[in-house]
């Protein structure tokens, strides 16, 4: 393996060799980035497996050797050196195509573990492949990774040719996207895509974590830390080490674990509870979240600090009302899938009239709305077609031309009318007191959609959505809350003010 090392300081440069050359690597260094660059054209496309760089050199910047790269059409990775404190360089830097980034003072443990990511190399129980089963390794599960997340639409392919460009680097990545639209699927892709395909994906839902336990979950904790702590445990940064930590519903988290993960993600250090010490953390962040993050750093609800952080590279998964022309080999797959964990032969097909319906359905609930569908659908299949009745969809979600086109989980006044009204009345919420009645000779239309009390009747409204979602998923609230795009905390929230589940006499007056 050769690698490069730029730096204009002597004594910096001369440790930074030494530390390599010990590692077995082949090393040359330049202390300009004139100097580099000449290096770099004199040993030829792919010559160096990655090259090292500080951010500040005495005739420019690393980011210009990153330019020069990209607009020659080299492919050697990238690590650049920041000063201390400088997060924006960072930032910078991944953004321009760095696989990584490293602060001064450079910590050496991390320094080696940094370049080992970088060049790919993998345990020695895998190195003893042969080489070509070793590039058949690494293809396989790429072409894999890629052909789960299905589709022809542009945005589809759009996020696929994201996903396989992001996957290079440890820059972080944030997935934006509703409720059911396949985030983790995204995150599991860029994972599997990575050098880091051989080490662990670790997915945690930091909405389903009671606030007092995240510390402990996260960063693990030592024996006596407190009362039950009986033995030593890790977190979640310990079990991805060297591989991935997906942080799904990233929004959910408290400010105060919001600042914890920060110095993490800055350090790159580990303490846990009840230790003195702290470990150095080597795992690619993966975040997604529901919300717009940028309004609830507005808000006050979100560290900047962290938002920036985290918001290097951002992937959005499109909602499958908006890629209908996917929706055919979506089926196809999710069918197949299903099927064969059922043990059913052959797979049942949609009949054409209930793939129609389904084309001019909703999905509020995006693709894991549509794998439910399918789900119940097998199992109430008595043949080897799936018609119209067993998929059971709700009529007022049906796309027509009076739909509401501000989509959101819970619609607006003039949606669900609009819906109710193309029903034929039916699925109407129940009268809430107050509602106006009609006046003398005026159209019972138009009193209908003016309630006297309008904080009342929409409470009546959502508290029919919720309850109908929740039948319908069998009472599962962390589901019922997915379909809807709430997070289990936000629908636990809307239960208890609504009295959901509650008896009728227990049920609050939206106070």
């Amino acid at each position: 393996m050769r690698l490069l090392v730029v730096d204009d300081e002597p004594d910096l440069r001369t440790l930074y060799e030494l530390t390599l050359l010990r590692e077995g690597y082949d090393v040359d260094s330049a202390g300009t980035v004139e100097e580099a660059w000449m290096l770099l054209q004199e040993a030829g496309p792919g010559a160096y497996q990655l090259m090292i760089t500080d951010m500040r050199l005495p005739d420019g910047t690393g980011l210009d050797l990153l330019r020069r790269l990209e607009n020659a059409g080299r492919s050697e990775k990238a690590v650049v050196i920041t000063a201390y404190g400088s997060p924006e360089n960072a930032v910078e830097a991944l953004k321009s195509g760095a696989y990584d980034y490293l602060t001064k003072p450079v910590d050496l443990r991390q320094f080696r573990a940094v370049v080992a990511s970088a060049i790919g190399r993998v345990p020695t129980a895998a190195a003893q492949l042969a080489r070509g089963g070793a590039v058949a390794a690494a293809v396989q599960p790429q072409v894999a990774a890629l052909s789960r997340i299905v589709g022809e639409s542009p945005a589809i392919q759009q996020v696929r040719a994201l996903v396989a460009k992001v996957s290079r680097s440890m820059a972080p990545v944030l997935v934006h996207g509703e409720s059911g639209t396949g985030k983790e699927l995204v995150a599991r892709a860029i994972h599997d895509c990575s050098p880091r395909a051989r080490g662990p994906f670790v997915a945690v839902n930091c909405g389903a974590i009671p606030e007092q336990l995240l510390e402990s979950e996260f960063f693990g904790y030592r024996k006596g830390a407190f009362t039950g702590a009986n033995e030593d445990r890790e977190g979640f940064f310990q079990a991805a080490l060297g591989g991935t930590l997906f942080l799904d519903e990233i929004g959910d988290l408290p400010l105060q674990m919001q600042s914890k993960l920060l110095r993490v993600i800055q350090e790159r250090v580990v303490r846990q509870l009840g230790s003195t010490l702290e470990t150095p953390t080597n795992v690619r962040l993966i975040s997604a979240t529901h919300r717009d993050l940028a309004q609830e750093v507005q808000g006050g609800r979100f560290r900047q600090d962290l938002f920036y952080r985290l918001n290097v590279i951002r992937v959005t998964t499109p909602p499958l009302r908006d890629r209908l022309m996917d929706l055919p080999p979506i089926i196809e797959y999710t069918l197949a899938r299903i099927a064969r964990d059922a043990g059913v032969v052959p797979v049942p097909q949609l009949t054409s009239d209930a793939l129609q319906q389904l084309l001019s359905y909703r999905f509020p609930g995006n693709v894991r709305e549509l794998e439910n569908l399918l789900h119940r659908a097998l199992a109430l299949a008595s043949g080897p077609d799936i018609g119209i009745d067993e998929l059971g969809l709700t009529p007022e979600l049906m796309q027509d031309s009076t739909f509401d086109s501000g989509f959101s989980p819970l619609g607006s006044l003039a949606g669900l009318e609009a819906r109710v009204q193309a029903a034929g009345g039916h699925n109407m919420p129940p009268p809430v007191p107050g509602t106006a009645t009609p006046r003398h000779g005026e159209p019972a239309e138009a009193a209908a959609s003016l309630p006297e009390d309008l904080p009342a009747y929409l409470d009546g409204v959502e508290r029919d959505i919720l309850e109908r979602a929740l039948e319908r998923h069998r009472y599962n609230r962390t589901a019922a809350g997915a379909s809807l795009g709430l997070s289990l905390r936000q629908m636990r929230y809307r239960m208890a003010r609504l009295g959901v589940g509650a008896s009728d006499g227990e049920r609050g007056e939206g106070a």
